[in-house]
């Protein structure tokens, strides 16, 4: 069979030469295109809706606000978890859709739903809830700090909401920016009740007054014979000196003034807000992007707009930024990057110190650049990003790549040494090897099958991982067809027999004939003994399943991104003064530690209890600091438990979160009970039970009911004895304690509001509540508050509630201790649950990261199964034989072996990133038996030998080239394996699971595959006597060329 697929190829140079130029030149072109991110895009559609309503208690919160919006968002299709959480004065819900959604036409379902709840929401919210497309469970990619030595709090918030927060929510990929403490200028009007009373006013005629006193509204104009007019006037008042002479009513003939009973002052529009950047007071910006926005093109824009923005601050107040998330995702990815040229270089020297020719070793090299450029073109193509993962893929391919071309050229050269001009040698060749390569290329991509059809999240992770490694085996296999034989008839040498060969290469041909013979030996004492070589090779079979089974399962490695967040969390009666004590205290101990870089933290707003704080802490570059984000978070438990009062609970930020609900700590745990009391009964005692399993650090919760209160009794037939409504007691005490917001004044950049309280040293007092006194609106007489109303501090009722899909839950969550897998930690939760024997009506379930782990489990086991039956379908396709496949397959166990023991000896769990370490080494293992199998067919059929001589021939034959590919792809792995570098957490296990899985296999496989060989061609030839009583070839169809003769 002369014909061929390079056939062409090899007789056309230029055109060959120009193809191959031609990708290269494309490569060139997509690769700088490629935008960078950290991992592919994996984003969950998010969105996060949020209301306000200042002074409302949680349960207000939870029953009149999130509970109607949450009945309308069940509605929407396509809803994969919604949670709520509602405190003082604010709720959230997050709603998290199923994958395959559009976060844009989700968003329009969203807004409709808001709209369709409107009618139940209460009539006095301020404003109506809004969305945004965030992930409030997401780092945020770039903080920002603002302080000033010289103005006011209030100044430098209004200068940085105007000028910057606005501007950066408006670039493409931003979803949210928070002001971190925001201090909003506002107009505070504070009342004296004490001289109310003695004027015969009551707070609510204050307020009427105050809501008229500030308008902006149309005046029209005049239009004269010649000239018009548009009407303006001194209606708005946006200065707090004016405002102490507004006149609220005449008494005795006299205007009575707010300065008479009380002050107006500017202040922050929430006094119970704070925050501190680098221990100084300031606001600080945290940036989210949107749900599939690219980080590093998002915070691109953020930097090229920001000195336009900076320059528009008045020069007193000083921005930094505190944190950028892609300092350390660039990072990430040089290190791969220096990682991929790394082992280009070692896999390159490979094939020098086995072939010791020049040529020979640079026209297999070639394919390499040339694969790699080509998946980037098509990488490109795809839309797919330069992350961990895709150049991970890269990485690992380069130990593919090489070996099509490899197992050609060493076909080559073997006709020219036995004397073959290097153009026909070529060309017969290329011919015989043709199918070999493209059965081993076919097999490989085949192995990645299971990865492509992985469902969820696991699989959105893994099929870009899978693609561009078959992108990369797809160019070399065309370049291993076309280019390498074409370069092979051009370069390498007719064989002279009196050749002249140098030092190193005597040295090292003396080297492999002793390996060679020392592997004859082995291999002739295995077949002596075949009986024990098949009992070990069942050994390892049952020990890979023993191994697979003990190890501890994971999830994916811990990152260290150089971001660490924080929780803070007081006693639930903690007043705010005490509150920003603490947070103080909780910062000066994370300061000092020196691998921090920076550290922002606020208290107060954003939704959260007033008893909780935010934490950002920065970490310095990797390679400035000794500790990794999980040591250092360790090293700083002890030192904040010495904090009284306080407690800080740390967790490193990670690329892969799942679920939308924020957590003090990394992994969650969600109880639901339809019963309110149950719930709240049973969660402490889960919690204790918890905090004494040693498999988990940092178990916190987000149960907050020991909120103190001021419970009123009010007696109704009193009160209406003097004419006076639940409602006007309600708004009295509103306008007194509520941070009420009365009317707003406007500018053309923001709207500022007017806000009315009783005097701030009041506010704190219990005692107030006697100076209170209410008109009734029969009599026109002042009544004492006390006259009508009872009260107490008794009862404690909730400062946050959370709902998970519209049901009151309550969330542990926790991390993991050093060495611990997430496995071993699920199934400690769990025994600890049965042990505890809760009611059947609670229920308890893991949520986000936790629970995607538990679902990735099942399919674990299916997807190598899946491999497993993918791969023998193929190779049986490819040798019309149900035996053969066996055969190859039967190199796996010890590869799986290897492997997991390398992993268990090193400290790994089994994590998503191991399996597709075993996945690729069932791609890479095989080659070895398809080789020698491949060999022993062609020589039992041609040369009539039996099949014991043939298999000794083909495996003492194919030991080189085996050898060879081996050590390509283990040098692949090698530099994955000790890198040390930013995110190299994530490739370290796949480096160990492939470096140990091939070590293991290439000890046992070279010595088990021929007697399982033998074996299996036994079996065959009973079950042929079995099955037929005449004698049967066992040639298989299709020309003998069709089948590779490769030897040396």
């Amino acid at each position: 069979m002369n014909y061929s697929i390079s056939g062409p190829f090899i007789r056309y140079p230029i055109a060959t030469s120009l193809l191959m130029v031609g990708v290269l030149f494309v490569g060139l072109v997509a690769y700088p295109l490629l935008p960078v991110a950290p991992l592919p895009q994996v984003d969950f559609p998010t969105i996060q809706v949020s209301a306000s309503l200042p002074g409302a208690s949680p349960e207000t919160m939870a029953s009149s606000v999130a509970q109607p919006l949450e009945r309308q968002f069940a509605q929407i299709p396509g809803v994969a978890q919604m949670t709520s959480t509602s405190s003082l004065g604010s709720a959230s819900i997050t709603i998290q859709f199923d994958l395959n959604r559009n976060i844009d036409g989700a968003a329009n379902d969203v807004q409709g739903a808001i709209n369709a709840a409107g009618g139940t929401l209460p009539k006095n919210l301020p404003n109506p809830p809004t969305y945004r497309k965030v992930n409030p469970a997401d780092s945020p990619i770039m903080i920002m700090s603002a302080t000033s030595d010289t103005m006011p709090l209030i100044q430098v918030n209004d200068a940085i909401d105007a000028q910057l927060a606005q501007q950066i929510s408006q670039i493409t990929g931003v979803a949210q920016v928070l002001i971190g403490g925001q201090q909003k200028p506002a107009i505070r009007v504070q009342i004296d009740p004490a001289k109310l009373v003695a004027k015969g006013l009551s707070l609510e005629d204050v307020r009427a007054q105050i809501a008229i006193t500030t308008v902006d509204s149309p005046k029209g104009n005049i239009d004269g014979k010649t000239r018009s007019y548009t009407i303006y006037a001194n209606d708005q008042l946006p200065h707090a000196k004016d405002w102490n002479d507004v006149i609220i009513a005449y008494r005795n003939g006299g205007p009575l003034r707010i300065r008479d009973i009380g002050q107006a002052v500017a202040g922050p529009e929430d006094m119970k807000q704070a925050a501190w950047a680098n221990g100084q007071r300031g606001v600080f910006l945290v940036i989210f992007k949107q749900p599939g926005a690219n980080v590093i093109e998002t915070v691109e824009r953020i930097k090229a707009q920001l000195p336009r923005l900076v320059a528009a601050i008045p020069p007193a107040i000083k921005v930094s930024i505190m944190s950028d998330r892609t300092q350390t995702i660039r990072a990430a990815v040089e290190d791969v990057q220096f990682t991929l040229l790394l082992t280009i270089a070692l896999v390159v020297m490979v094939i020098f110190i086995f072939l010791r020719s020049f040529w020979a070793t640079v026209i297999p090299s070639v394919t390499v650049p040339l694969a790699l450029l080509g998946a980037c073109a098509l990488m490109w193509m795809a839309g797919y990003t330069l992350d961990n993962l895709s150049l991970m893929a890269l990485t690992i391919s380069v130990g593919f790549v090489v070996d099509d071309a490899i197992v050609m050229l060493e076909n080559i050269s073997r006709y020219v040494e036995k004397g073959e001009d290097p153009f026909k040698a070529a060309l017969k060749g290329a011919a015989e090897i043709g199918f070999t390569i493209v059965s081993i290329s076919i097999s490989l991509v085949a192995v990645l099958i299971p990865l492509l059809l992985m469902g969820g999240i696991i699989g959105r992770l893994f099929r870009e991982f899978a693609v561009v490694l078959a992108m990369a085996i797809f160019v070399s296999l065309i370049v291993s067809l076309t280019l390498t034989p074409m370069m092979a008839s051009r370069f390498l040498k007719a064989h002279e027999h009196e050749q002249k060969h140098g030092r190193f290469y005597q040295w090292s041909e003396r080297f492999f004939d002793g390996m060679l013979r020392l592997y004859e030996r082995g291999l002739d004492v295995v077949l002596r003994w075949q009986f024990t070589t098949l009992c070990v090779f069942f050994a390892t079979v049952i020990l890979s399943g023993v191994l697979f089974v003990a190890i501890p399962k994971g999830f994916f490695p811990q990152q260290d991104t150089g971001l660490i967040t924080g929780a803070s969390q007081a006693a639930q009666d903690i007043s705010f003064a005490d509150m920003k004590r603490i947070q103080e205290e909780l910062g000066k101990v994370v300061q000092a530690d020196p691998d921090v870089a920076s550290i922002a933290m606020a208290i107060g707003g954003g939704g959260s209890a007033l008893n909780t704080g935010r934490m950002y802490i920065t970490l310095k570059p990797r390679d400035e600091r000794t500790a990794t984000a999980q040591q250092i978070i360790a090293r700083l438990r002890p030192k904040l438990d010495k904090v009284e009062g306080g407690k800080l609970f740390l967790q490193a930020a990670q690329d892969v979160r799942m679920g939308g609900r924020a957590t003090r700590t990394q992994f969650e745990y969600t109880l639901q009970d339809a019963n309110l009391d149950e719930l709240n009964a049973w969660a402490p005692k889960i919690l204790a039970k918890m905090e004494t399993l040693p498999q988990l650090r940092d178990v916190a919760t987000d149960q907050q009911t020991q909120g103190t209160t001021l419970t009123l009794t009010i007696d109704r037939d009193t009160a209406s004895r003097f004419g006076i409504q639940p409602q006007l007691i309600d708004d009295t005490l509103y306008d007194a304690f509520g941070q009420r917001q009365v009317t707003q004044y406007f500018t053309q950049l923001n709207s500022y509001k007017v806000i009315i309280e009783i005097l701030p040293q009041m506010q704190g007092d219990l005692d107030s509540l006697n100076k209170i006194y209410i008109k009734s609106p029969t009599t026109g007489d002042q009544v004492p508050l006390s006259t009508f109303v009872k009260w107490t501090t008794d009862p404690v009722r909730p400062l946050s509630i959370s709902h998970q899909g519209q049901f009151p839950s309550i969330t542990i969550s926790f991390n993991l201790a050093q060495g611990v897998a997430l496995g071993q930690a699920t199934n400690a939760v769990q025994a600890a649950m049965a042990e505890l024997g809760a009611p059947p009506t609670l229920s308890g379930s893991f949520q986000g990261t936790a629970q995607a782990f538990q679902q990735s489990l099942g399919t674990v086991p299916l997807l190598i199964v899946a491999a497993l039956v993918v791969v023998y379908l193929v190779l049986g396709i490819l040798y019309e034989s149900y035996i053969h496949p066996i055969t190859i397959l039967s190199t796996l166990p010890s590869a799986g072996v290897g492997a997991l023991a390398t992993l268990m000896l090193f400290g790994f769990d089994f994590s998503l990133i191991a399996l597709i370490g075993i996945i690729l080494l069932i791609g890479i293992v095989k080659k070895n038996g398809i080789m020698m199998v491949d060999f022993a067919i062609v020589a039992e059929r041609d040369e009539h030998l039996s099949p014991e001589e043939s298999i000794r021939k083909a495996a003492l034959l194919r030991f080189r080239p085996i050898m060879m590919t081996t050590m390509a792809a283990l040098l692949g792995g090698v530099p994955l394996m000790l890198g040390t570098g930013t995110g190299s957490e994530i490739r370290q296990p796949l480096g160990y699971a492939m470096v140990g899985g091939l070590l293991v296999s290439q000890a046992l496989t070279l010595f088990t595959t021929p007697v399982v060989y033998l074996y299996l061609d036994r079996l065959s030839n009973a079950l042929l006597r079995l099955g037929r009583s005449e004698p049967t070839d066992r040639e298989p169809p299709g020309d003998s060329g069709a089948v590779s003769q490769a030897a040396e």
